[in-house]
């Protein structure tokens, strides 16, 4: 069975075949820590997520590789403005450096709270500045820079194929409608180095035969995924904002250092949305997973809203939604626990139903349906339990792992229960009601599961 992924820079849905076989290079853009991730950034690392997992379904070891950017990145895609983690210390008065961290750690934890596994590789711009500057060398050398007042910028007019990814038409583009244009000499031009201006002005600068400054958003991406990957590997994705500049302009410096596309697919998942608007940092209204846990609500129930939507369809979040998954999810982790031990083999007639949707694309909306088909379905508990973990090694629910809350109950509830459980044993059906109804009157609930009776609080 093939696994076929959309692909943004063809446009179509293509077989993957890795470059070395048994083996898969992934990139995937990470964070510009100067805030805390809101659940629309999370909603693109449960996609990455989900990638990596199918890939490792399918027997591949997978090499995966995150950035995290803690310099370079400025307010504006025209390269200009401030750059966002020294704009937040100034804000905040801890430094550039202290700001990174924090963040980081923030974006750490809610990856463990999503159960998104961690990357092979964590990479930090700043711990790459050697690799960038040497990157920009080389384009100088081929004639692809040029210089302005503020820094070192690529040409784009050399590169006839500039923008394939996002299908730009250069002839349509003028000045102030993409970017201000400034010193530069078109619209798509974009900066690789950019020089300080006053000497301690930044927190964040380095020495580069250029002048003192710092790198661009965008070559650090090129410099880190090709000292981790290769100049050409497998798969790069991240959000489908990054489709019309940074990852445009990654392929550029790639392809005008290398002559490759820096990976043979590109993919890209959609925006989450509130009220059909798009969640984003910049309007200062979005939510964070700590806000969810703060409503009582499970992260992971966010993982399984997150698993009814294809990665490349627009979610719409609202609280109901929310609430219908964390049901959903309560149903499931009850029904597999119900399930028992697990015993014998995955059955392979079941885990080729479930490999044919999530190598459908990373169809995972049908997978999970076919993971309900699997508790209706006629298995033996044991086999269905086997079979589930093994959906759930995509899934990423941790279902293997959740144990019904043990409630501390009452001497007389307990001895109701047991005087029940003997009625039931004889017949003795009437004798059983009334007992269950002590126990309700008591403020808990029996539930009958194939481990035995269970009481939970009515609160």
């Amino acid at each position: 069975m093939t696994l076929h992924l959309y692909d943004t820079y063809s446009r179509s849905l293509r077989p993957f075949a890795p470059i070395a076989a048994g083996k898969a290079g992934l990139y995937a853009c990470g964070p510009t820590v100067y805030d805390y991730a809101h659940i629309g950034n999370l909603r693109t690392y449960l996609f990455v997520d989900g990638l990596r997992r199918a890939l490792e379904f399918n027997g591949l070891q997978v090499r995966h590789v995150m950035n995290i950017t803690d310099v370079g990145h400025l307010t504006s895609d025209a390269d200009s403005g401030d750059d966002k983690v020294e704009a937040r210390s100034r804000r905040s008065g801890k430094s550039a450096w202290d700001i990174a961290a924090e963040f980081t750690r923030a974006f750490e934890s809610d990856l463990h709270q999503l159960n998104i596994l961690p990357p092979t590789v964590w990479c930090r711009a700043t711990e790459h500045i050697a690799e960038q500057i040497a990157f920009i060398g080389d384009l100088e050398a081929k004639g692809y820079t040029y210089r302005t007042g503020d820094g070192i910028y690529f040409d784009t007019t050399r590169q006839d194929g500039y923008g394939k990814l996002a299908r730009l038409k250069r002839d349509g583009l003028q000045a102030g409608k993409r970017v201000a244009l400034g010193d530069k000499r078109d619209p798509c031009d974009f900066a690789l180095w950019k020089l300080s201006g006053v000497p301690g002005q930044r927190q964040m600068e380095w020495d580069s035969p250029w002048g003192l400054g710092f790198p661009g958003w965008h070559i650090e991406c090129s410099a880190m995924a090709e000292k981790h990957l290769g100049a050409y590997f497998d798969i790069h994705c991240g959000g489908e904002d990054h489709v019309a500049v940074h990852h445009s302009n990654e392929i550029a410096q790639t392809q005008a250092r290398h002559g490759t596309r820096l990976a043979n697919f590109w993919l890209h998942g959609a925006f989450l949305k509130t009220q059909e608007a798009k969640m984003s940092k910049s309007s200062g209204d979005f939510l964070r997973l700590h806000s969810l846990v703060e409503q009582g609500i499970d992260p992971l129930a966010y993982r399984y809203l997150c698993l009814g939507a294809h990665y490349r369809s627009s979610l719409n979040f609202t609280d109901e939604a929310l609430r219908a998954a964390a049901s959903g999810l309560a149903r499931l982790r009850s029904t597999v626990h119900g399930l028992g031990e697990a015993e014998g083999d995955a059955d392979t007639a079941w885990l080729a139903r479930f490999a044919a949707q999530i190598n459908d694309d990373l169809n995972y909306p049908r997978a999970l349906a076919e993971a309900w088909e699997l508790l209706k379905s006629a298995l033996p508990d044991g086999v269905k339990k086997t079979t589930m973990l093994r959906f759930d090694a995509a899934l990423g629910l941790r279902l293997g792992e959740w144990f019904p809350v043990v409630e501390v109950l009452p001497d007389a509830v307990l001895a109701w229960m047991a005087q029940r459980e003997a009625a039931r044993k004889e017949r003795r059906w009437g004798d059983a009601d009334t007992l269950r109804g002590l126990v309700r009157g008591a403020g808990f609930e029996i539930d009958d599961t194939a481990q035995g009776p269970r009481a939970r609080s009515l609160d």
